[in-house]
C-alpha cells in the first residue's frame, strides 16, 4: 500500500471511485476522475489534454480520446534524449458511461485545454489535479487506504484483467511496451488466487 509517496498505490472498488466522485464538487473535476477512470491514462497526460483531444469541431465526443505523444510518460531508464522518441500516441476507446458525461459536459469555450487553469492560457498542473484528489479521498474517509493519481491507472488495469482481459489485450489498450512492468500494475488478491486454483 502507498504511505508517504512510497508503494503502490492502492486498487479503488466499484464503491470506492463512488464515493470519491461523490466528494468532487466541479463538473470539471469530476469530468478529470471519470478520464482517468474509464481510460486508465496518467493524470499528467489527462490534465493536457486540448478539447479537439476529446471532442470533435461540432461538439460531439469522439470515438477514441487522443493522448498525444508528448504528454505521456516515457520508457522507465531510458537516456534522456532517447525519452522522447519512445513516447507514442495513444488513442482509447470512449466508453459508453463516460460518452454520456461527455456529451452532458460544455468545455470552457475560450481555452484550448480540456482543463484550463483559472488565470493562465495553461492547463491545471499534475499537482492541482493531485489536491484535488486528495481532498475527495479525504472526504470520502478513504485517506487510510493509500489511494494517488495512480490509483485509478491500476484500478483501470486490474478491473480488465479480473473481467478475464489477456494481457497482450490490455497491454495494447493501456500503451504498455513491456508485459513485465504491466504485470506489476495488476493486484492479485487471496480470494483471486483461491479462485484460480478451484478452476482446476
Amino acid at each position: 500500500m502507498k504511505n508517504d509517496r512510497e508503494g503502490q498505490a492502492a486498487v479503488l472498488s466499484y464503491a470506492d471511485c463512488s464515493k470519491i466522485r461523490t466528494q468532487i464538487r466541479s463538473r470539471k473535476y469530476k469530468l478529470l476522475f471519470d478520464l482517468a477512470w474509464y481510460t486508465g491514462e496518467r493524470w499528467g497526460a489527462l490534465v493536457q489534454l486540448r478539447v479537439t483531444d476529446v471532442y470533435s469541431d461540432d461538439g460531439s465526443p469522439r470515438e477514441y480520446i487522443n493522448f498525444r505523444a508528448r504528454t505521456r510518460k516515457a520508457k522507465p531508464n531510458s537516456k534522456q534524449k532517447a525519452q522522447k522518441a519512445l513516447r507514442k500516441n495513444r488513442q482509447v476507446p470512449v466508453h459508453p458511461v463516460l460518452k454520456e458525461i461527455l456529451l452532458a459536459y460544455k468545455p470552457e469555450s475560450d481555452s484550448v485545454w480540456l482543463f484550463p487553469a483559472r488565470e493562465t492560457d495553461k492547463p491545471i498542473t499534475l499537482r492541482w489535479a493531485d489536491a484535488i484528489l486528495r481532498a475527495a479521498v479525504d472526504k470520502a474517509g478513504l485517506s487510510a487506504k493509500g489511494i494517488s493519481t495512480h490509483s485509478t491507472r491500476r484500478s483501470f488495469i486490474t478491473n480488465l484483467a479480473n473481467k478475464g482481459i489477456n494481457l497482450a489485450m490490455i497491454k495494447k489498450i493501456t500503451g504498455h511496451t513491456d508485459l513485465k512492468v504491466l504485470s506489476q500494475y495488476i493486484e492479485v488478491s487471496d480470494d483471486d488466487m483461491k479462485n484460480a486454483i478451484a478452476t482446476l
